[in-house]
């Protein structure tokens, strides 16, 4: 099995090291490459699974940055690394399409775990990221819940997307088989003409779709 391929775009030497150090020496995973700002990322990003982007950084932001590494690496899927844990930049990196969203006094362990979630689509995120999307939800967003003609079943899974879990932990929450998880998230898809759980999120927030 292949390793995980992951990218870091971080300005904080030391951090960035030592995340490159651990990735590097844990079985599963592999540092492609790292670089201290998105410029030097966008000129020289090879492919990968997973970015982990930092917010602030010298020149564009990593926030500002998203659909540009999205651009350039279409499969690849973007985990915020922050030490800022505040509304405004929760709500600005889910908007922008970013696939998680954690803390840097986040353990190494924890860290390992987001960036396997990643690689196979969910959103991780960190338990108080969890909660503050959900409160992003009502109060953020403008009502636009009839637009897309979402059942109050779909309604409740798109919700529960945002708290980064995948289907069979949505289907233990919901009492409903993962099968039935799979069909109501591609009906959701369709219905909110999105390919994937990050943009469906993403457009949830901007509507109001809770």
């Amino acid at each position: 099995m292949q390793p995980i391929r992951v990218t870091i775009i971080e300005d904080h030497d030391d951090f960035r090291e030592g995340l490159t150090h651990v990735l590097n020496f844990t079985d599963g995973f592999t540092c492609v490459d790292s670089f201290a700002s998105v410029e030097d990322a966008l000129g020289h990003i090879l492919p990968t699974d997973v970015v982990l982007l930092d917010i602030h950084l010298p020149g564009r932001s990593g926030t500002d940055s998203i659909g540009l590494i999205k651009e350039r690496c279409p499969s690849a899927h973007i985990v915020m690394l922050t030490v800022f844990e505040d509304d405004e930049h929760v709500f600005k990196a889910i908007v922008e399409g970013a696939d998680g969203y954690i803390l840097k006094r986040t353990p190494p362990a924890q860290i390992l775990s987001a960036i396997e979630d990643a690689a196979a689509g969910g959103s991780p995120m960190t338990p108080y990221i969890a909660r503050r999307v959900i409160d992003l939800f009502k109060r953020y967003a403008p009502s636009g819940k009839g637009e897309y003609a979402l059942s109050p079943r779909e309604l409740e899974i798109l919700k529960v997307l945002a708290q980064g879990m995948d289907n069979q932990e949505i289907a233990d929450k919901l009492f409903i088989s993962c099968e039935t998880v799979r069909n109501h998230v591609k009906h959701i898809y369709e219905k909110l003409h999105v390919h994937s759980r990050s943009q469906a999120v993403a457009k949830a927030l901007k509507e109001g779709l809770t």
